[in-house]
């Protein structure tokens, strides 16, 4: 994530996702299918690896059957200086 700006909400955006899917029920390949998205990329979103865009965004909400807000709900760290 070089250049990526707000890694640590990035992180938590994940561990969002990761939550949601396991509240669920579903497992990772579950949910890939459902986004029709290849499931290294759910693993890499879970793990904050990389910024998702917008489009993935709506269509993880769709699949998890929540709204887009929901998948945001939790603390944003501190701006880093």
């Amino acid at each position: 994530m070089i250049g990526t700006r707000d890694k640590e909400a990035i992180k938590r955006f994940g561990i969002s996702i990761r939550q949601k899917r396991l509240q669920k029920g579903f497992s990772q390949e579950e949910l890939a299918d459902r986004c029709q998205i290849d499931i290294r990329q759910i693993g890499r979103i879970e793990r904050g690896e990389i910024n998702t865009t917008i489009s993935t965004v709506f269509v993880l909400a769709r699949a998890l059957e929540v709204p887009v807000g929901d998948l945001f709900d939790f603390p944003l760290p501190p701006l880093e200086s």
